[in-house]
C-alpha cells in the first residue's frame, strides 16, 4: 500500500532520514519504533505528502506522490487520516462538530447524513451522547478517542498514528490501543503507528519495524522481530521485557 524508496531528508541542517526502504503491507497494523529523535513522525510526514524528500520515492497504491503538488496530492490525501499526538481537536467546536468538519469541508455534505455518520463513529469509538462537549471537557482518553472519530468518519484506506497514546497512564493507554485494534480488524484499513509503549506494541501489531540512524534496522512480524540478533535492537526492546509468542497471537486475535 505504501513504499519508500531510498528516502532521505535533512531538517535544520540535521540528515534526519538517511535511505529509509519501507513496504507497509496493506490490510495491516505496522508499527514503527525507535530512540527519540530518529525521526519516526517526519517518516509519517513523508507518507501523507506534508514533507518531500530530499532524495528518493514515495509510493502510495502505485502512485509516486513526493512530487505530486495541489489538486494531485490531495486526491491521495483523500485515502488517508491522521491521528496526532495531541488529537488536534479545534478547541471553539464540539466534539460533533470536530468530527463532522472533514465531512462537511471535504466532502460537502451536509443535514442528516452527516448527523448520522458522526453519531455511528462516536459511538463505535465508545464517546456515544458527549457529541455536544467541548474538548476541554474531556478526559485525555476522551480526547483520543474523539480524535480516532474524526480519522474514521472519512472511511479511510489509511491511518496514520502519531504516538496515540503519549500523556495517558497505562490502562488508559490500553484502552486507546485496544480501540484502535479493534477498529482496524473491523474496517480493514492499512495502519501505520508511530509508539514508544514498547512491550504493548508487539501484542497488537501485524508487523513492527525500527528506525535506526535514518534507516529502517528491522522489520518482521512481532515474534521474529523479538527473536532480533541486532544487539542494540534488542537493548531497545528488552527494556520492557519480551511479549511470549502465543501471548502476542491472543492479544492480536482478540482472545486475552
Amino acid at each position: 500500500m505504501i513504499k519508500l524508496v531510498g528516502v532521505k531528508k535533512t531538517l535544520g541542517g540535521q540528515p534526519v532520514l538517511q535511505g529509509v526502504d519501507l513496504v507497509i503491507p496493506p490490510g495491516k497494523l505496522t508499527t514503527i519504533i525507535g530512540r527519540s529523535g530518529e525521526g519516526k513522525s517526519v517518516l509519517l510526514k513523508h507518507m501523507i505528502g506534508l514533507l518531500q524528500p530530499d532524495e528518493g520515492e514515495v509510493w502510495v497504491d502505485g502512485t509516486e506522490i513526493s512530487r505530486l503538488k495541489g489538486h494531485a496530492l490531495n486526491e491521495v490525501r483523500k485515502r488517508f487520516a491522521m491521528l496526532f499526538q495531541g488529537a488536534a481537536l479545534f478547541d471553539s467546536l464540539t466534539v460533533f462538530e470536530n468530527v463532522a468538519f472533514p465531512l462537511r469541508e471535504k466532502l460537502r455534505m451536509k443535514g442528516a447524513s452527516v448527523t448520522t455518520r458522526v453519531e455511528e463513529k462516536l459511538e463505535q469509538v465508545g464517546l456515544a451522547g458527549m457529541g455536544h462537549k467541548y474538548p476541554a471537557e474531556l478526559s485525555g482518553g476522551m480526547r483520543k478517542r474523539a480524535g480516532l472519530a474524526r480519522a474514521l468518519v472519512m472511511q479511510p484506506e489509511i491511518i496514520l498514528f502519531d504516538e496515540p497514546t503519549t500523556g495517558l497512564d497505562p490502562l488508559m493507554a490500553k484502552s486507546i490501543h485496544d480501540l484502535i485494534t479493534g477498529m482496524q480488524r473491523k474496517f480493514g484499513f492499512t495502519g501505520v503507528m508511530v509508539s514508544h509503549e514498547i512491550p504493548e506494541i508487539f501484542g497488537i501489531s501485524d508487523y513492527v519495524a525500527m528506525l535506526k540512524r535514518g534507516k529502517i534496522a528491522a522489520m518482521a512480524e512481532p515474534a521474529e522481530f523479538q527473536q532480533t540478533s541486532d544487539p542494540e535492537i534488542k537493548e531497545f526492546i528488552s527494556v520492557g521485557g519480551p511479549v511470549p509468542p502465543a501471548t502476542a497471537s491472543a492479544i492480536r486475535q482478540g482472545v486475552s
